[in-house]
């Protein structure tokens, strides 16, 4: 099973997103554990290679089962560590190895195109103090079938298909 962490950065009012090309869809940055690699140590070393920023003191914010499926079959599956900050050191990368990078201001991420899943989890993380947990699931064409998100043994939100 792959394991992915990524971390919303807020500064004032406003996250740092990165629009990745493959779809155009924002996302936080972040990616692939290494092997022997703790969640905290993987978020630091992959926001820094995608954003030219280091993370001060993130706080890991949700932990999540994402699962690709077909037909009930599962595909792929794997956890996403999500992270929070707002105190970083370092200067922005021009542009990203991994996209386009931009501070959106919290009140316009809802418009902007992204993976259906994404929504809700960003609405808890920048609302809500909660460590929220979810099972995420997609289809092959990553639409979103069905997600469950819990805070702490609170159920919060439930969608399927």
């Amino acid at each position: 099973m792959q394991r992915v962490t990524n971390c919303i950065l807020t500064k004032g009012n406003e996250v740092l997103l990165l629009k990745k090309p493959s779809r155009g869809w924002w996302v936080a940055p972040g990616g692939k554990m290494e092997l022997r690699e703790s969640i905290l140590e993987s978020v630091t070393r992959e926001y820094k290679e995608e954003t030219g920023i280091t993370l001060d003191n993130p706080q890991l914010k949700g932990v999540f089962t994402v699962v690709i499926e077909d037909k009930g079959k599962v595909i792929k599956e794997w956890m996403m560590f999500t992270f929070w900050a707002n105190d970083f050191t370092g200067t922005l990368l021009n542009q990203s190895p991994e996209g386009d990078l931009a501070w959106i201001p919290k009140n316009e991420i809802e418009e902007l195109p992204m993976a259906p899943g994404d929504y809700p989890i960003f609405n808890h993380i920048l609302h809500r103090e909660r460590l929220i947990f979810g099972s995420i699931t997609y289809n092959e064409k990553l639409e979103l079938l069905s997600y469950r998100l819990d805070a702490e043994g609170i159920k919060l939100q439930q969608y399927e298909i």
